[in-house]
Parts: structure tokens; sequence; C-alpha cells
């Protein structure tokens, strides 16, 4: 039986951001929520008007959607997750359109596994780097973005 809205988005902040704290789950949520509202670009058209199933499951953008990466298998995965309490409350959170202020608008996410973000991210230079919150740089669209 495939999982609830509420679910997958639990298991994904999980998967994402799970050892960051409510702070780093809260911001990985507003990143897919605000991905599943904004009025323009790529996200929009995948969206079809805010479904957030469509924004998780869009091939691609989420490792942890992944069963394999590099050839390999990807353990963590959401359906290797088991969420708790926690991160059902950030999903229905996120889902009630509740926004972590310090990605704001941020639609993209990474970690560099590094002291230093990117200026940019993804590489095409559709998002410029916002803020880090611990181990993950957030990054807002670009022009660029814009005309995706």
């Amino acid at each position: 039986m495939p999982y609830t809205t509420r679910e997958l988005l639990a298991r994904l902040i999980q998967c994402e951001a799970g050892g960051e704290g409510d702070d780093g789950m809260r911001a990985v949520a507003t990143v897919v929520m605000n991905r599943a509202n904004v009025p323009y670009g790529e996200f929009a058209r995948v969206s079809q008007g805010g479904d957030v199933r469509r924004i998780i499951e869009q091939p691609g953008q989420f490792v942890c959607m992944r069963s394999t990466v590099g050839g390999q298998e990807n353990p963590q995965n959401v359906w290797n997750m088991e969420p708790e309490d926690i991160h059902y409350e950030i999903a229905d959170w996120a889902l009630a359109n509740n926004i972590f202020t310090p990605v704001a608008d941020c639609l993209f996410f990474y970690n560099p596994y590094s002291s230093q973000c990117p200026s940019y991210f993804p590489p095409n230079g559709t998002g410029r780097f916002f803020n880090r919150v611990n181990q993950h740089c957030f990054y807002q669209p670009t022009e660029k973005y814009r005309e995706s």
C-alpha cells in the first residue's frame, strides 16, 4: 500500500535531515513545501497546483527517494525509515504551510560535507546561497530558475 503524503513527507524528513535536529528537519520540510507552492518555474509545473507528493517523487531531486546511488544500493532511503513522533509533527507543521524563516523561500538544499557552502546550487545556477542550517546549505531561486 502506498504511503500517504503525510507518511511520505515524515519519512523524507527523517531520511534527509533526521540527524540535523528540529531546525534542520523544519528547514528541509520548508523547502519541500516551498517547491509545492512556488507559482513559477519547474516546481510549479511539477506540483500542478501544490501536490506535495509530486514534488517528493519528482525523479532526481532527493537522494532518499532513490533505491540506488551510483549503481550501488542506497540503504538511506524512505522505504527503510521508521518515522517517530517528531517526524510526523514536523510533517504536520509543514503541511499546515508553516515556514522555517531561516530558509525563507529557498527551493534547494545541499550537504557539501564541508565547512563552506558553494555560492550556487544546483550547479546549473538556479539557486543562490542564502543560509546554512547545521550541515545543510540552503539556496533561494535565481532569475535562471524563474525561466526553468
